[in-house]
C-alpha cells in the first residue's frame, strides 16, 4: 500500500479519508484533495452514501464497508498518473503507458482530457492519426475480402477492374499489369532517350533528322498501353472526379497528351501549317513534356512515395536551406564583384552575373567558366566554398530522419492493419462456432 502525501492544511479528523485498491495496489486518499476535482469519479465515490450500495456500486467494482475500501479492476501505473491532477492540475502520461488506452482511464475516472499536458497532447494525437490510418487501411482491405452479393452485376464488374488496375497484390492477372505498366514506363523512356541518338536516326524527305520507325513503333505501343490503362482506370473509379484530380493521374494525363497532340499536328494538319515556325517548336516541346512519363513509376514504386511524403513533411528543413543558401550566394556574390574589380581581366562583370559563380561554388559543383583571380577574391571563394558545405549538410540529417520514420511507421501501420483483419476474423470465427454449438 502507499499513501499519498497529506496536504499541508491536513490535520487528523479535518476530512475523510477513504482507501482504493487499483488492480492489488491500495491508495489511500484525503477528501480535501479529491474534492478539487467534485465531478470526479473519486469524488462522487468520496460523498456516496454507505446506506446505497447500487450507488457505490455503479462507481467501483466491489467496495468493504468496514474498512471503506474500494476495489477497482484497472490498470494501476495509469492511476497514478490520473493522481496527479488532483495534486499538480495537470496528468502527464508515463513512458510505458499507451496513450488511447489512457484516455479511456480518464473517461473512466471522468477528468477532463484538457488536463494533459501539451506534450501529451501532442503524443495523443500521433497516436489517434496512426488509429485512423490503421482503420482506413482495414477498410480497405475488408473491402477487397467482403464478398458483396446485394450490388449489380455492373457494378462487381467495375469493382473487379478497379481492383486488377489499381491493387496489385489481390490477383497475380493484377501483379502482372503492374509489371507490365512499370516496364512500359521504363522502356518509353529509354526509348525517348535513345531517340535523340544522331547514329539511330533516319533522314525524312526533307532532309531532316527524325526517330527511327522502329523506335516510333515502340513509342505507339507503349502510348496505346498507357491510353488504355488511363480509360480502363477512369472508368473502373468509384469516384470520378477525385480520380480525375487525383495528383498522379494528372501526371499520367500530362504524359499522355502531348502524343496525341503531336499526332494530330503532324498527320491531320496541313503542309502550310506545319511550315510555321510556332507550330514546330509547340511540336518540339510537347514532345519535350514526354518526360513526365517517368513520373509514373512513382505509382509502382512505394520507395519513390514514401520520399515524396518525406520531402512533403521536411518542407521547413528544406525552405531552411534555400534560406541558407539565398542569403549565402547574395552576400558573396557582392563580395566578390567588389574585391574582383581591382584586376583588369576580371570575369565579374555585375552582380547578378556573380551570382552564378556563388551557386556553382556554393554548391561544390565549380564549372571553372568563372573565377576569381585577386588574393582577396580567392579568400571570399575559400569562405564561400566552407559555408556551402555547411548549409547543405545541416538540413540532410532531418530529411533522412523523416524518410526513415514515415517509411518504418508505414510498414507498422500495414502491419498492425493485417493483424487486425484476422483478429476480425478470428473473431468472427469464434462467434460462429459459438451459434453452431448453441
Amino acid at each position: 500500500m502507499w499513501t499519498l502525501p497529506k496536504p499541508r492544511y491536513w490535520s487528523p479528523g479535518s476530512d475523510p479519508e477513504m482507501t482504493v485498491n487499483i488492480g492489488g495496489v491500495r491508495v489511500v486518499l484525503h477528501g480535501d484533495v479529491l474534492d478539487r476535482y467534485p465531478d470526479s469519479r473519486l469524488s462522487e465515490l468520496l460523498h456516496s452514501s454507505a446506506q446505497n450500495p447500487d450507488q457505490i456500486l455503479s462507481l467501483c467494482d466491489d467496495f468493504d464497508h468496514t474498512r471503506r475500501e474500494f476495489y477497482f479492476d484497472r490498470d494501476p501505473d495509469a492511476f497514478k498518473c490520473i493522481l496527479d491532477v488532483y495534486y499538480f492540475g495537470e496528468i502527464h502520461i508515463k513512458n510505458g503507458i499507451c496513450p488511447i488506452c489512457f484516455t479511456k482511464e480518464m473517461e473512466f475516472w471522468r477528468i477532463d482530457p484538457g488536463v494533459l499536458d501539451e506534450c501529451c497532447k501532442s503524443y495523443l494525437g500521433e497516436k489517434q492519426d496512426e488509429l485512423r490510418e490503421i482503420a482506413g487501411k482495414v477498410k480497405v482491405i475488408l473491402e477487397d475480402l467482403e464478398e458483396e452479393r446485394s450490388v449489380t452485376r455492373h457494378q462487381r464488374c467495375q469493382r473487379l477492374l478497379w481492383r486488377l488496375m489499381e491493387k496489385p497484390g489481390s490477383s497475380l492477372v493484377a501483379r502482372v499489369i503492374a509489371i507490365t505498366s512499370f516496364l512500359s514506363v521504363l522502356v518509353s523512356a529509354v526509348v525517348m532517350c535513345v531517340g535523340t541518338i544522331p547514329e539511330l536516326q533516319v533522314t525524312d524527305t526533307e532532309g531532316k533528322l527524325v526517330e527511327h520507325p522502329t523506335l516510333e513503333a515502340i513509342e505507339t505501343t507503349c502510348m496505346l498501353w498507357f491510353t488504355a490503362e488511363y480509360l480502363l482506370r477512369l472508368l473502373s473509379a468509384p469516384n470520378k472526379l477525385h480520380f480525375a484530380l487525383s495528383f498522379m493521374n494528372m501526371i499520367d494525363f500530362l504524359a499522355i497528351t502531348p502524343f496525341y497532340v503531336v499526332l494530330a499536328l503532324t498527320y491531320l494538319g496541313n503542309t502550310s501549317m506545319m511550315e510555321l515556325t510556332n507550330v514546330q517548336q509547340a511540336v518540339q516541346a510537347l514532345r519535350i513534356m514526354r518526360i513526365a512519363r517517368i513520373f509514373k513509376l512513382a505509382r509502382h514504386s512505394s520507395g519513390l512515395q514514401t520520399l515524396t511524403y518525406a520531402l512533403k513533411r521536411s518542407l521547413k528543413e528544406l525552405g531552411l536551406l534555400l534560406m541558407y543558401m539565398g542569403v549565402g550566394i547574395f552576400v558573396f556574390s557582392a563580395l566578390a564583384y567588389t574585391m574582383e574589380q581591382s584586376h583588369p581581366d576580371t570575369l565579374f562583370r555585375s552582380i547578378p552575373q556573380s551570382f552564378w559563380w556563388a551557386i556553382i561554388t556554393m554548391t561544390t559543383v565549380g564549372y571553372g567558366d568563372i573565377y576569381p583571380k585577386t588574393t582577396l577574391g580567392k579568400c571570399n571563394a575559400a569562405v564561400s566554398f566552407l559555408c556551402g558545405v555547411i548549409a547543405i549538410a545541416l538540413p540532410i540529417h532531418p530529411i533522412i530522419n523523416n524518410f526513415v520514420v514515415y517509411y518504418n511507421k508505414q510498414k507498422v501501420l500495414e502491419t498492425a492493419a493485417k493483424h487486425e483483419v484476422e483478429l476480425m476474423e478470428l473473431k468472427s470465427g469464434s462467434a460462429v462456432r459459438r451459434r453452431s454449438k448453441d
